[in-house]
């Protein structure tokens, strides 16, 4: 029988319910009132960087091919009965798929016939059917999209940053590998990725808005079966402390030059990485959040615009603190916001910044509970993470300015600082 629990919120006065399901797999279902749709998320605990990885304690260490947790998410669709998307276009539904550095999803929105749509997502996730042809022909379907992001600039600000941070983690890697390294995949090699981190002990399902918990159990118990214990290990990667390059321009055709400025970090152990991004973001709010001095100051002497913003990038073994948008000139961007950063370590971060930010990022995660697609990547995310949604809101209710204080002046080292440039002229 499953075990089913009402999570609680007395400081939001919400709740919903997590379904411990007979197969293993975690349900966390949000029923919503007013809500005439449906969006349902099923995640596993595999992206980009899981790569080396073993399923045994004394067994060695295993290497797949980079961008194999992509591919497998793009063949995925493909069954031995049709493809995926045309029995959602029967339902009426919208289904898409993601892989990210941490996690692969696949996900469906509707407004009727959400029992079928949910059993087409369930049978998609739990249901493999490869063969080496049909390898072969994605792997060239893929090889044009890895081409595609080559080209694109705000792809290659992000990755030429992470390229200058990371000497060895494979967070550096393109999320879809590279032509070279996905002609290494075979469908064996894409049924023992599967086998290993497809296990439902691994995955988590969310669905916010119009449905019915009952609804959901019903398709449970009927698809899915019994998973296997579960039992994974990722490689450790020996990743310093100091960077590869300060700066890395690439030239591609752009209107306005982009950047990103990244600042290596260092990682907070799983215990504790979701309370520190947390606080993380609260301190890139204080330093150049659109309500700090620094971005007026920016703002008012033309070097940035409204793309401009602040993002906290972190996952198992790696976290990097981001500066990015559009400038003429990005250089004195970076070279101001170092020394905004440097004078605030002198003087000690703003109590008053502090209160501000921390109130702005409790706003920003209370109003995801207004979206349902936000809700249940919310919800994935936190799980992934080792808490619950209501325990981020908590965390960051909880957050006081002396441990703020004491993160801000280990952070934004300078000399752990990058620029990734793309503009017309390649310099």
């Amino acid at each position: 029988m499953s075990n089913r629990q009402i999570v609680k919120n007395a400081r939001l006065g919400e709740s919903y319910t997590k379904i411990e399901h007979t197969s293993g797999l975690t349900l966390l279902l949000y029923p919503l009132e007013g809500y005439s749709s449906a969006y349902a998320l099923f995640g596993t605990d595999f992206g980009s960087i899981n790569s080396t990885f073993k399923t045994a304690p004394d067994a060695p260490f295993s290497t797949v091919p980079a961008g194999i947790a992509h591919f497998l998410e793009h063949k995925m669709f493909e069954k031995e009965d049709g493809d995926a998307f045309a029995k959602y276009a029967k339902t009426g539904a919208s289904a898409n798929a993601f892989t990210s550095f941490d996690k692969t999803c696949y996900l469906f929105s509707c407004s009727q016939n959400f029992e079928a749509s949910l059993e087409i997502l369930l049978d998609l996730v739990t249901r493999p059917y490869f063969t080496q042809e049909s390898v072969e022909k994605e792997q060239g379907i893929i090889g044009q999209e890895i081409r595609m992001y080559d080209d694109s600039p705000d792809w290659r600000v992000l990755f030429n940053m992470l390229e200058s941070l990371y000497k060895n983690h494979p967070v550096k890697i393109d999320i879809a590998g590279t032509v070279e390294s996905i002609a290494e995949i075979t469908a064996d090699t894409l049924y023992s990725c599967y086998n290993t981190f497809y296990n439902l002990r691994n995955m988590v399902l969310a669905i916010a808005g119009n449905f019915d918990i009952d609804t959901v159990l019903r398709c449970c118990d009927k698809i899915l079966k019994p998973a296997p214990d579960f039992q994974v290990e990722n490689a450790p990667v020996d990743e310093p402390r100091d960077i590869l390059e300060k700066r890395h321009v690439q030239k591609l055709d752009v209107a306005t030059p982009l950047f990103s400025i990244g600042f290596k970090e260092e990682p907070d152990d799983a215990a504790h990485f979701m309370r520190g991004d947390l606080l993380s973001e609260i301190i890139l709010d204080a330093v150049a959040g659109e309500s700090s001095k620094t971005y007026r100051e920016l703002y008012d002497a033309g070097l940035i615009n409204q793309t401009f913003g602040t993002e906290v990038f972190s996952g198992d073994g790696y976290l990097t603190s981001i500066f990015a948008g559009e400038s003429e000139d990005p250089d004195e961007v970076y070279k101001r916001l170092c020394a905004a950063i440097a004078a605030m370590k002198e003087t000690g971060l703003p109590k008053e910044d502090f209160e501000r930010s921390k109130r702005c990022v409790y706003g920003r995660y209370v109003r995801a509970f207004e979206s349902v697609e936000v809700l249940c990547s919310a919800m994935i995310t936190a799980h992934f993470g080792g808490c619950g949604i209501y325990d981020i809101v908590e965390m960051i209710a909880d957050m006081t300015y002396e441990e703020a204080a004491a993160r801000f002046a280990q952070m934004l080292c300078e000399e752990y600082g990058t620029i990734s440039i793309v503009n017309t002229t390649g310099e």
